[in-house]
């Protein structure tokens, strides 16, 4: 019956296993590409009236085309390289200049694009009172735009003019080591009638992704992320926004669309009620943004709107920065408490050593010490289920195959011997919560993508190309196996000699990263067994004891 219980463990820990490879391969397996977007399709904007004493009307279906095509305008920063189309001012494509594609490719990643690989796009307009929003054809005194050196900022100005007779300035500030952009709309009223509407800030993106998780398929998540003081991070599968719209009344919050290891963000003004919302076409592109109070402009008056645009990696302390609660989009599923402490202690030991391989080794010594104890309760359990071994094997040529006697007979066994059969048990259950968070920082740290370690691991966060470590781990475990009790039952034997065979087979295609943890942890399980084990048989730990007691016994003689 004990025997059972730990291989129910084995199989647990190999079903875990198969649910993170399959969820490996669908994060880093490309997306298929996206369908073109025809630009006579309909997007969702925000209409009505929305105003400030009572938002929870605000916000209806309206239509507006999708951005024509129009001329572009290129700017340049040490961080970011974004296209901005000049017919609505949108910004149609950000790359990354930090992070390549991949490590044979110095290609930057495009976070926002418009073309047939990709239709993601960031908006922001202006909404009149009666919900139409006109697509502004602005101009621009440059064509290019670049960041100089010792610059503070850069200040991108787009001029246009509405229908009614609005005069219209769009800005974006770009900033040097910055993925924030300042976004504000000076709006002047030069007509001869009050005008009333809103100001409005928004992603378009074509689904083509998952958007959350399925049996086998823990996939990083890709979908919508809001936040409010109320509940500081909530969120929306992209695939799932047609069916569960977002429409909320908001302060002091943020909309993000969140994706593996990046994330695009709309923070509007504080203190002001926001309208939050989302919706789908049919041919699946999704909207989701951001609506302004209704504002009412005079003759001649002017007023400004504002909010930030943020795009870029998802590093918790660079989000933290930018706005409150946004470093939550760095996700590490449930067990985020240890994936947090886990990251940190990789983090801190980087600092020294520089490289995140060497970190990872590091932190799995300091997490075998920190379980030093338990472990040494464990194996000295197994060695003393070793040392039993031939009493067992007495029991069951008397036995026979009567399973019931037998388990009986072993239980008192177990009881007159003083021994914890499932204290064998206990390494496999405090591994499993440390392995599931170390997944998850591996596959949500933006820090560890595309990490080399040493020689032919030149990326941690992909598998090893020549399945050098996933042989060696196979290995250590059969080692680990022949160190511990064999099973009475020869089909349980058979069982377990199967086990390293199997888990080789799914840790071929994990992280490096990964596999280089449970190697590393495997050998030094293997080292602290062997030298318990030595040391019970040689009567360590019971001699100790009585030594203990003598003491004590002298101690209170003296005491006398």
């Amino acid at each position: 019956m004990i025997n059972y219980i730990r291989y129910f463990l084995y199989g647990v820990l190999a079903l875990l296993f198969l649910a993170l490879w399959n969820a490996w391969q669908l994060s880093h397996t490309p997306q298929p590409s996206a369908q073109p977007v025809s630009t006579a399709a309909q997007m969702i904007v925000p209409t009505g009236t929305l105003a400030p004493a009572s938002l929870s009307s605000a916000v209806t279906a309206g239509n507006q085309s999708l951005p024509a095509s129009g001329k572009i305008i290129h700017v340049k920063t040490n961080m970011l390289n974004v296209d901005i189309n000049l017919s609505g001012g949108d910004v149609v494509e950000a790359d990354l200049w930090k992070y390549p594609e991949s490590i044979h490719s110095a290609k930057p990643v495009a976070l926002l694009a418009d073309d047939d690989q990709l239709f993601y796009i960031a908006q922001s307009g202006l909404l009149s009172h009666t919900g139409s929003a006109e697509t502004l054809q602005y101009t621009s005194s440059k064509e290019t735009y670049a960041l100089a050196e010792g610059q503070d900022q850069l200040d991108v100005v787009l001029q246009a003019k509405t229908k009614s007779g609005l005069i219209v300035e769009k800005h974006y500030v770009f900033k040097p080591n910055q993925y924030a952009i300042d976004v504000s709309m000076n709006v002047k009223n030069a007509s001869g009638q009050p005008w009333m509407g809103s100001f409005f800030t928004q992603f378009l993106r074509k689904d083509t992704g998952t958007g959350q998780a399925k049996m086998f398929r823990v996939n990083s998540f890709l979908g919508a992320a809001v936040s409010s003081e109320e509940n500081p991070y909530q969120k929306f599968p992209l695939n799932k926004i047609g069916e569960n719209p977002i429409s909320q009344d908001i302060q002091n919050g943020w909309l993000a669309l969140v994706q593996h290891y990046f994330v695009g963000v709309w923070i509007p003004v504080r203190d002001v009620m926001q309208h939050y919302y989302s919706a789908a076409t049919p041919d699946g592109v999704v909207t989701m943004g951001i609506a302004s109070p209704m504002t009412a402009i005079a003759p001649n008056q002017s007023t400004q709107f504002h909010s930030t645009l943020y795009v870029g990696p998802k590093i918790a302390t660079l989000l933290a920065q930018v706005a409150p609660h946004l470093e939550l989009t760095v996700d590490y599923g449930h067990l985020w408490v240890i994936a947090i402490v886990i990251f940190k202690m990789l983090s801190f030991i980087h600092r020294f050593v520089g490289n995140w391989g060497w970190s990872i080794i590091l932190v799995t010594i300091l997490i075998r010490l920190v379980f030093y104890k338990l472990a040494e309760t464990s194996y000295r359990s197994m060695a003393a289920m070793r040392k039993l071994q031939p009493k067992i094997a007495q029991l069951k040529e008397q036995l026979g195959n009567d399973k019931q006697a037998m388990s009986k007979a072993m239980m008192e066994l177990y009881k007159r011997e003083k021994v914890n059969p499932l204290g064998g048990c206990l390494p496999i259950l405090v591994q499993i919560p440390v392995f599931i968070a170390l997944y998850w920082v591996l596959l949500e740290s933006v820090e560890l993508r595309q990490a080399p370690f040493i020689l032919w691991i030149q990326d941690l966060s992909a598998k090893d190309p020549y399945y050098v470590l996933p042989i060696l781990m196979g290995i250590s475990m059969y080692v680990q196996q022949k160190l511990s009790p064999a099973p009475p039952d020869p089909t349980q034997a058979k069982m377990m000699m199967f086990l390293p065979i199997m888990f080789t087979a799914l840790f071929m295609n994990f992280p490096a990263g990964l596999v280089l943890y449970w190697l590393v942890n495997n050998v030094l399980s293997i080292a602290q067994q062997v030298y318990i084990t030595r040391k019970f048989e040689r009567g360590g730990y019971r001699q100790s004891t009585k030594a203990k007691k003598a003491e004590w016994m002298v101690n209170a003689n003296r005491k006398r």
